[in-house]
């Protein structure tokens, strides 16, 4: 037996993200699980995913799965938080905001009891996404989860520095794609710092973010977004998702 099921809103969006809309009934249409011989319902497993968009050229973007609109109007640089949905493959699309113009459409799969991330990454002309698996538990209050990826299309391979101290080095722009291992996140200590992109194996600091707050208790992810020597909102500079707002 084949069936329809709705994709659950997993938590709703912080204030920051209210200046979008989000289809909040969802509708994900894909087969689903056979019925039993003696006609017992079996519930379906299920996923959840969380939408970014950090392509520096996109705007704002609507998010398709299956033709259903996932989201309408998603700014460049923010997070959408998790949504459910029953697990599987999908058909990803990426439309600029309000028209019929696609920058994206391809295939998707969602495994069962697995969170993800999907970044919208690179300029419109080569638009693509980087999915990856979170998989990190809440650390203790004096502590945080953080890991970092390079998605600044024209960045070289950059070492990451928190006050000084260098927490992963030479990433390369979507290095994920070929080692999913650099998706891990690293345990921190909470606490406020100054965040540096520096030229891998170099002091040379192309990017300097001051009082990076780490809460206790949280789950980070920084990325690069951006373009070195771009100007205004394109310029090279670093993004952040909470995991467990």
């Amino acid at each position: 037996m084949f069936g329809i099921i709705v994709g659950l809103v997993k938590k709703i969006l912080s204030m920051k993200k209210t200046f979008f809309a989000v289809a909040l009934g969802i509708l994900i249409a894909v087969g689903v699980t056979s019925c039993n011989l003696d006609n017992n319902n079996t519930t379906p497993p299920v996923s959840s995913f969380g939408l970014i968009n950090a392509s520096p050229d996109a705007s704002n973007v609507d998010i398709f799965l299956n033709g259903n609109p996932v989201v309408y109007n998603l700014p460049y640089g923010v997070d959408t938080g998790y949504f459910s949905a029953q697990s599987g493959s999908y058909t990803l699309t990426i439309d600029s905001a309000g028209s019929t113009t696609q920058w994206y459409n391809q295939g998707i799969s969602f495994a069962p009891a697995i969170n993800y991330s999907v970044f919208i990454i690179d300029s419109t002309s080569n638009l693509h996404t980087a999915v990856v698996v979170d998989s990190a538990a809440a650390p203790s209050a004096d502590s945080t989860q953080f890991r970092f990826f390079n998605f600044s299309p024209n960045t070289p391979p950059v070492d990451v520095a928190l006050s000084g101290t260098v927490i992963t080095s030479n990433r390369a722009y979507n290095d994920i794609a070929a080692n999913a291992g650099l998706a891990k996140f690293n345990l921190v200590a909470s606490g406020t710092y100054a965040l540096e992109l520096r030229i891998s194996g170099t002091s040379i600091v192309l990017l300097s973010v001051p009082n990076v707050v780490l809460q206790g208790g949280k789950i980070y992810t920084f990325y690069a977004k951006g373009l070195v020597g771009d100007t205004g909102a394109g310029a090279l500079s670093v993004g952040t998702v909470v995991h467990n707002e």
